[in-house]
């Protein structure tokens, strides 16, 4: 059972770096680990966290973490999902909603997220381990394409700094991400971003926010008390 809005968001919108980090960890959780996809808030916590595949690492908490869900929610980006036999209420994204674009393309824009800018080269090897990915060359021609879209570019070519040999790409959807000027990571998922002391993030919750947190909460244990007493009922 899925509880949300509509789908329709009109804007594309722009995503702080704790929005980023959320949606990436959902789209990469969907494509390395499926069965446990949706996250529950906990798994979702660990994966913002986490110290491979992330740049910068970082050191957040659950008020994070929801105060993120909560304005992605009303970017239409996330949804919550709550199914019969949930014991918690999990988080799913809804990207391709948003930027309809194909997996090579979504796996661009999660490593992206997930990391911050990198080279052609670079991105494409972190790709390889959420979607079939082409050779270098037309896996490049698809960053120019992402670069170009009638409506709004998604990502975008910075210009060659002092000491790089390549340029670097960015995700244009996220705020600030072309500050976070990393190496290149590994293929295992390496960074010297990693070796640094975490990030910490302050995100507050607006009170309607919370105010709705608790209702939702409140709606999902009635209907909780309400199936058990039907399973009693029906002598399960």
């Amino acid at each position: 059972m899925e509880n949300d809005e509509s789908s329709s968001a009109g804007t594309e919108p722009v995503l702080s770096l704790m929005e980023a980090r959320v949606v990436g960890c959902l789209m990469e959780k969907e494509a390395t680990t499926p069965d446990i996809y949706p996250l529950s808030l906990n798994s979702l916590v660990n994966a913002c966290n986490q110290k491979s595949n992330r740049a910068p690492v970082m050191a957040v908490g659950e008020e994070e973490v929801t105060a993120a869900i909560e304005l992605l929610r009303g970017k239409h980006l996330l949804t919550l999902f709550s199914g019969a036999n949930a014991r918690a209420i999990k988080y799913r994204h809804r990207f391709p909603e948003i930027w309809p674009i194909g997996p090579a393309g979504q796996a661009m824009l999660c490593e992206l997220m997930l990391r911050g800018p990198q080279t052609a080269a670079g991105l494409r090897g972190n790709c390889e381990r959420l979607a079939a990915v082409p050779d270098l060359a037309e896996f490049e021609e698809l960053l120019v394409d992402l670069a170009a879209r009638p409506n709004s570019a998604l990502v975008q070519k910075l210009p060659r700094q002092s000491g790089q040999k390549e340029s670097r790409w960015t995700a244009v959807i996220v705020a600030g991400a072309a500050d976070l000027m990393t190496s290149d990571n590994s293929a295992a998922g390496s960074s010297p971003a990693a070796k640094t002391a975490p990030v910490e993030v302050e995100m507050k919750l607006p009170a309607a926010a919370e105010a709705r947190i608790a209702a939702l909460e409140s709606e999902v244990a009635g209907l909780r008390e309400e199936l058990e007493a039907l399973r009693d009922s029906l002598g399960g």
